[in-house]
């Protein structure tokens, strides 16, 4: 048989719930780390954000809400996007920062301030540097593309 709850140890439910939400419009660390992961796979491919969400059933605005993590991707969605990309489920969650702050650490307590750091760009994440890539390997000479390698690598020496 049940106890009652008392006033206490339900506001100490409804605390300890409101604590693993976080506020409207704040995506969890977790989410956007994912969504980066989607993001870069797709363009290490070559998919478009329309491309990727014609294979999967969505439009490319939801892709765009899966990679900021103002979505976040359900299990059988992340199963469908790592055949689609060719890639294990835990490769969306390799490379996550130990540190990573989840929502019980995001919320804000009463009228307390809290100051968010803001999420740094992997550079192995950015555009530039994926166009770079594929168009590296878009060289069929292999001497060709080692001189390019070695020219690349001299000039971030000298900088």
């Amino acid at each position: 048989m049940k106890k009652p709850a008392t006033p206490q140890s339900t506001k100490t439910r409804a605390r300890r719930k409101s604590k693993r939400r976080l506020p409207p419009g704040v995506p969890n660390p977790v989410d956007i780390h994912v969504g980066s992961r989607v993001r870069l796979r797709r363009t290490l491919l070559g998919f478009s954000q329309e491309k990727l969400g014609d294979a999967v059933g969505l439009t490319f605005q939801q892709i765009q809400k899966y990679e900021r993590g103002a979505n976040r991707i359900g299990a059988s969605r992340l199963f469908q996007l790592s055949n689609i990309l060719d890639v294990p489920i835990t490769y969306f969650f390799e490379e996550m920062p130990r540190g990573l702050k989840t929502a019980e650490d995001q919320v804000v307590r009463g009228l307390e301030e809290v100051v968010q750091k803001t999420i740094e760009i992997d550079p192995l994440a950015r555009r530039e540097t994926l166009e770079l890539v594929r168009a590296y390997y878009k060289i069929t000479d292999p001497k060709v593309r080692k001189r390019m390698f070695e020219l690349t690598k001299s000039l971030a020496q000298n900088n």
